[in-house]
């Protein structure tokens, strides 16, 4: 059994959507109690309050503040669960220390068990009880595969409502025999080892376009400023929901095509060989005095066309198919620069577009993407090299290719030597 979580949208009435609210600020509340009491109970006493503790605590809290006593004990331990998650991230060095959180930021809450809430859908339309609020919501969607759901987080986003509920199920899918390579890019957004190239989607940029003039209308806009108490203008913030509006219409146009094409990718090859990427250091900030509008610039890029996601798809669609996706560690194997013929190193920089092998017994001509994503597939297959007499090593013996090819080179040299 797997673990899938499936979105469902909400649509409370007037009356629902005020409890919602209501709910909401009353987790958001607890949420910043328990911070405060962690931090209070360290900075004079100390004493470091962990989460069973403030766990043991709710049936008291609840008798001082009555407010609490209609929302269910799990939704509420679950909250402070959040608040434990958060300082193990920080004691970790993953985060930051927590903070408080406004209103405005807080998304949502979560229901741990089964009982304390249920879902009925026929694949488009349902209903989802929840019980402590007494409370039966509208809900639209549907679950490419169901299961038995386990839980249930509902949260506010852009002004609408939304339930995120996971589910224990057994997905599968239709797959190929097929294997290929591929390689991501920022022009064109993934290269197969066939030759194939996805170009980078244009709503893309068209969506960025429109984001720049809705924002400098918002820049003309009077903005808050909670330390001068100036209150924003009613035009600013009518302009802000613009703004977060059109920044979302590009994150599920992003989402909804990257999720079709590993889906295609997937339904044609059980083995896809791809390569590591450190998404996060490839897209931090330029250093002093370097060209920083330039790298922002490839930054934005990356982050279009979604490396890291891609990643992440392909390796459940493909489990959820009996296939393999597979990534080549990219510093050691360096599949830009590998030649996909003779496995000899050739040096290159980012305008570099044509791979060119500096052996001369190579001479290997190739697109540079499509290169790298046939070094990729041949890394994953483990298969014999076309130029190379000898067997391929295993993946771990990345440095044997070049003395390999050195070899090989050193052998032609003797038999054209011996030959009369």
């Amino acid at each position: 059994m797997l673990t899938r979580r499936v979105t469902f949208r909400l649509y409370p009435n007037n009356s629902q959507c005020d409890k919602l609210h209501w709910a909401r600020k009353m987790h958001c509340d607890l949420y910043n109690a328990a911070i405060a009491n962690r931090r209070t109970q360290y900075k004079h006493f100390g004493y470091s309050v962990d989460y069973f503790e403030q766990q043991n605590c709710l049936p008291e809290f609840k008798k001082v503040w009555v407010e609490y006593a209609e929302l269910g004990s799990q939704t509420l331990q679950a909250t402070l669960k959040r608040v434990d998650i958060a300082y193990q991230r920080f004691f970790k060095g993953l985060g930051k220390h927590p903070k408080f959180k406004a209103k405005r930021r807080y998304a949502g809450w979560t229901y741990p068990n089964k009982q304390s809430w249920r879902v009925s859908s026929n694949d488009k339309n349902g209903h989802l009880e929840l019980r402590d609020l007494g409370e039966t919501i509208h809900i639209r969607g549907k679950a490419r595969t169901w299961g038995i759901p386990t839980t249930c987080t509902i949260f506010f986003r852009n002004g609408k409502w939304y339930a995120s509920i996971t589910v224990q199920c057994e997905p599968t899918r239709q797959t190929g025999t097929g294997s290929i390579g591929i390689d991501l890019g920022c022009k064109d957004a993934i290269t197969f080892s066939t030759g194939e190239k996805i170009p980078k989607p244009d709503f893309i940029k068209e969506g960025h376009k429109k984001v720049k003039v809705a924002s400098k209308r918002l820049r003309r806009k009077r903005p808050p400023n909670r330390n001068k108490k100036v209150k924003a203008s009613r035009r600013w913030k009518k302009e802000w929901k613009r703004v977060s509006k059109l920044q979302r219409k590009v994150t599920r146009q992003r989402e909804d095509w990257l999720h079709k094409t590993t889906s295609d990718i997937v339904s044609r090859n059980s083995l896809i060989a791809g390569e590591q990427l450190n998404v996060k250091k490839m897209t931090g900030k330029a250093k002093k005095g370097k060209r920083k509008l330039q790298k922002a610039g490839l930054n934005r890029s990356i982050l279009d066309v979604g490396f890291g996601m891609i990643g992440d798809l392909l390796t459940y669609k493909a489990a959820e198919a009996n296939g393999f996706y597979v990534e080549s560690p990219t510093q050691k194997l360096k599949p830009t620069q590998r030649c996909a013929k003779c496995w000899e190193l050739t040096p290159k920089t980012l305008a570099d577009r044509v791979h060119v092998c500096s052996n001369p017994d190579c001479n290997h001509v190739e697109d540079r993407d499509v290169n790298a994503a046939q070094v990729n597939e041949i890394w994953a297959r483990g298969q014999e090299l076309s130029s190379l007499d000898a067997e391929l090593p295993s993946p771990t013996a990345y440095g044997s290719m070049k003395q390999l090819g050195a070899k090989k080179r050193q052998k032609q040299r003797l038999q054209r030597s011996k030959s009369p």
